[in-house]
């Protein structure tokens, strides 16, 4: 009996209990290449993981993130250094997608050699770089709490940084489409469509470092660079009173600025998507829209370094985004539109 029914329900359950929206969005991919998106998601989510579990030792996390990152590297998986990540870290979640996740990485090392070698190749790529950003996250940030409050020195660090982490998965996201859709591959320069690609993930990476500002402050994580801070005479330490969200706006109006141009070419991204692949669009269509709107969120809301006030946008927003741009058919006017309201109601 083929074994392909069970492997694709498992990759579905862990993307479903791992990340629901995430799942919505492999759910509109094309078939083609919704299983390579898909398992390089649950790698990065899981090494992520195992960099964030607080309760185990930084020292215990940074060998067990630097084994599972030797898989990457390595001819021939090592699956005695991926069941000790397994075993040791997954009774340590308390998120029980995140959990299950690690309670079966073995089986998704096991679907990620049912891949052709240059989609694993293209999954081993974006691996090592963004495992590498999560190394510079556990470098710079030494500590759990505010008390031990670190930040980001330069601009540069924040660029490569956010880099590592998203920018890369542009480039993987591209590389793929052009591989296995031919009319990608037939409409787009590659090269140009990777740079592009970089700056779209970069976007949606600082949407979400502004949106998490005032719970990542408290866990000793401030990606708002001393450069930056020191041009308005704060401190990181600064951020933590809402008293100075007057003296952070400068510095907030500069940051929105940078999200807002490297969400622009997100856009045009997006919009470059031939109307025939509307399953693709979609699924740029989404994030982009909800980063904007986000960023909507947190520029008219009264002080966004109060940590009492929700910067995420309902749930049943999320939904309308969803809805109206499915019932469109992706509609690069419709889309536009809603694109165009916000972004000119930000800046």
């Amino acid at each position: 009996m083929s074994q392909e029914p069970n492997e694709d329900y498992l990759l579905h359950d862990l993307l479903k209990q791992v990340s629901r929206s995430f799942y919505l969005t492999l759910a509109v991919l094309p078939s083609r290449v919704a299983k390579q998106v898909g398992i390089a998601y649950l790698f990065a989510r899981a090494a992520d993981t195992v960099a964030d579990t607080g309760l185990v030792d930084r020292s215990v996390r940074v060998l067990f993130l630097q084994q599972f990152k030797l898989q990457f590297v390595r001819e021939d998986l090592n699956w005695d250094e991926i069941s000790a990540v397994q075993s040791m870290m997954a009774p340590q979640q308390g998120h029980p997608g995140e959990r299950k996740l690690l309670e079966n990485l073995e089986a998704c090392f096991h679907l990620y050699e049912t891949l052709d070698l240059e989609d694993q190749e293209e999954i081993r790529q974006v691996l090592l770089t963004l495992i590498s950003g999560m190394e510079m996250d556990l470098q710079v940030f030494s500590g759990e709490s505010e008390s031990q409050l670190a930040a980001l020195p330069t601009m540069a660090a924040l660029d490569t940084y956010i880099y590592r982490v998203a920018g890369c998965v542009g480039e993987f996201w591209t590389n793929l489409m052009c591989a296995h859709l031919p009319r990608i591959r037939r409409r787009w320069d590659r090269e140009q469509k990777n740079r592009i690609g970089i700056r779209f993930g970069k976007g949606l990476q600082l949407t979400n470092i502004l949106k998490d500002l005032p719970k990542d402050l408290r866990r000793g994580r401030c990606y708002i660079p001393l450069e930056l801070l020191h041009s308005v005479g704060l401190e990181p330490r600064d951020l933590l009173d809402k008293k100075n969200m007057s003296r952070f706006n400068p510095v907030l109006q500069k940051l929105v600025g940078i999200t807002l141009a490297h969400l622009d070419q997100g856009w045009f991204y997006t919009m470059s998507i031939p109307r025939f692949e509307i399953r693709l669009r979609l699924a740029c269509m989404w994030p982009i829209l909800i980063a904007l709107r986000t960023l909507h969120v947190l520029t008219t809301c009264d002080n966004m370094l109060d940590p009492t006030y929700s910067l995420k946008i309902s749930r049943m927003e999320v939904y309308r985004i969803v809805l109206s741009t499915t019932l469109t058919g992706g509609s690069a006017y419709m889309g536009t539109a809603y694109w165009g309201h916000f972004r000119k109601a930000v800046g």
